[in-house]
């Protein structure tokens, strides 16, 4: 569960500091106050995007660190490890800090960590549920995803759209085949002399630097073993031969140390001096007996690279680019003999649509039997949500020759009412019945989902009175078993949580900013009887408000 909140310069948060209980929490306050900048805050540090005007006006950086309890066992702890981030201590630090000129970074327990990561690590600590989240199921994508999620069929699903994507491009080959058999025979005949031509010139790209150095050394071999000969002749051989000179001036130095100590530094140096030209001496030498004069060599490679280099010039790449075009082409040539054989496609793409079945079909079986239960679980929450009589059901319509998502498409229908038939719902749902759809869906795939915290964000707009206070009692039942918390300007689901907080804007120094405070009984009341009373708060208001916390006697 979510333990701690630290935000710094967010929005119009300067500092605050949270610290989050157990069970079902309600934020409330004022419009404007901020209640939902909390959960934008939290989102960030669950690795959702940033903007560079989340950044508080005049300040350089956002930060947000959530701190959640990590669970003992299981995939979160099992992916940490994968990614080398510690986890001794039982807690998972999530840390996002934003630049005000919009780029961000993020830290998993104190090591750095890019966004996709912070993003994988969130979705097994907390699911968010937006106050448009009821909008984004009338999309026939969004409602498929969901019936998946809620089944763990996502895996399968993928594995599906995989098979089905070899499946699409071995059928668009074979169409190809057979629409343009002529074509393709005259480009892989070009295809096939290119090759030909390039595995012939046996090219290697380390070949180029080698051919290069060696044909710069036999070409200047003359002036180079003159060159030798003279600094040969300079270090040992000649009059004034540098070896035997410093050899001179080392015994005389050598001498001198004898009476005088301070010359046993000079005698060092001189010593070194010493060693080093004979290993010069030595090198030069061998250097000299390995130079040749080879011009039937020396015209062997000036050929070598003249090949090679028209052969570039001819394809328009850098001599080192020849071994890739001879990877290209013997690609594109492949395919276009698979393509020139339109019977052999169509059985790779009958042996592919078979494989595509074999893991369609399982997956069809599994989502019919999640869409029974589920339809069945939504109808029953949607009676207690004062549409009695209504009814919800997940409709699988085939799919001719399948798709990418499976054999079947996914429609959500809906009835107000037994008499009437069902509908799509995005055809007959009102404003506030789809609300309380949309919450009865989220509330019963929560209970099986394995995110230890909940997160709702004013999914209760548009529904009030004894349902609102049905929801507020939904949201408490799950908080039983997680961490809940909602963002709510009702006061009867405020009043069904287990601990509320206030958040409310204050000016400070002339800067508006957002505080939030923990309610203890007395201060919910108060904001249970702001909520239900507004401005001018009454002692019926206040008797009101405690009698819906159950604090009255």
């Amino acid at each position: 569960m979510l333990r701690h909140l630290s935000i710094r310069d967010f929005v119009i948060v300067d500092r605050l500091e949270l610290a989050f209980e157990a069970g079902f929490g309600a934020l409330t306050g004022e419009t404007g106050a901020g209640k939902s900048i909390l959960l934008d805050a939290l989102g960030l540090a669950l690795g959702g995007k940033a903007e560079a005007g989340v950044v508080r006006s005049g300040q350089a950086r956002a930060e947000i660190v959530a701190e959640f309890d990590l669970p003992p066992d299981g995939p979160l702890r099992a992916w940490l490890a994968e990614q080398e981030i510690d986890a001794d201590e039982g807690v998972l630090l999530m840390r996002r800090v934003i630049e005000s000129g919009g780029r961000s970074k993020a830290w998993l327990n104190g090591s750095p960590v890019v966004l996709a990561q912070l993003r994988t690590a969130g979705e097994w600590l907390a699911d968010i549920h937006g106050q448009h989240a009821h909008h984004a199921l009338l999309r026939p994508d969004a409602q498929l995803a969901l019936v998946d999620a809620h089944g763990g069929l996502v895996a399968q699903a993928a594995e599906v759209a995989e098979r089905h994507r070899v499946w699409s491009a071995l059928r668009r080959a074979r169409e190809a085949a057979e629409e343009g058999a002529s074509s393709t025979e005259r480009e892989r005949e070009l295809l096939g002399w290119q090759v030909a031509e390039l595995r012939e010139l046996a090219f290697e790209p380390e070949e180029w630097a080698q051919l290069n150095q060696e044909q710069a050394r036999l070409a200047h071999a003359a002036g180079l073993i003159e060159g030798s000969a003279e600094v040969i002749d300079g270090l040992a051989e000649g009059e004034y031969a540098l070896v035997s000179q410093l050899e001179r001036l080392l015994s005389r130095v050598a001498d001198m140390a004898s009476h005088d100590g301070q010359l046993a530094d000079v005698q060092e140096l001189l010593g070194s001096a010493s060693i080093q030209l004979d290993e010069a001496l030595h090198a030069m030498r061998r250097y000299r007996d390995r130079l040749d004069l080879d011009p039937d060599r020396l015209a062997e490679i000036d050929q070598r690279i003249q090949a090679i280099t028209a052969m570039a010039r001819k394809y328009r790449v850098a001599p080192e680019g020849l071994p890739e075009v001879l990877a290209e082409s013997v690609g594109r040539l492949d395919r276009l003999v698979r393509q020139s054989d339109p019977e052999a496609l169509a059985r790779e793409e009958a042996a592919a649509r078979s494989a595509f079945l074999a893991v369609a079909e399982p997956l069809s079986a599994a989502r019919r039997e999640l869409a029974a239960e589920l339809s069945a679980a939504v109808t029953e929450a949607m009676q207690s949500l004062a549409m009695g009589g209504a009814q919800f059901e997940i409709a699988l319509r085939p799919v001719e020759e399948g798709a990418a998502s499976g054999l079947e498409s996914v429609e959500f229908l809906v009835t107000a009412n037994a008499s009437q038939p069902l509908r799509p719902m995005a055809r007959v749902a009102s404003g506030g019945e789809l609300s309380r759809i949309g919450l009865a869906i989220q509330v019963i795939t929560s209970r099986n989902a394995a995110t230890p915290t909940l997160i709702f964000d004013e999914v209760d707009v548009g529904i009030g009175g004894r349902v609102a206070e049905i929801v507020g009692r939904l949201l408490r039942q799950l908080g039983d078993d997680r961490q809940v918390l909602c963002v709510t300007h009702l006061p009867q689901v405020a009043a069904q949580a287990n601990w509320q907080w206030s958040i409310a804007k204050e000016t400070r120094d002339g800067e508006t900013l957002s505080r939030v405070t923990p309610l203890d009984d007395p201060a919910r009341i108060e904001e249970i009887a702001r909520m239900l009373g507004g401005v001018n708060i009454t002692d019926t208001t206040r008797s009101h408000a405690a009698e819906m916390l159950g604090l009255t006697g």
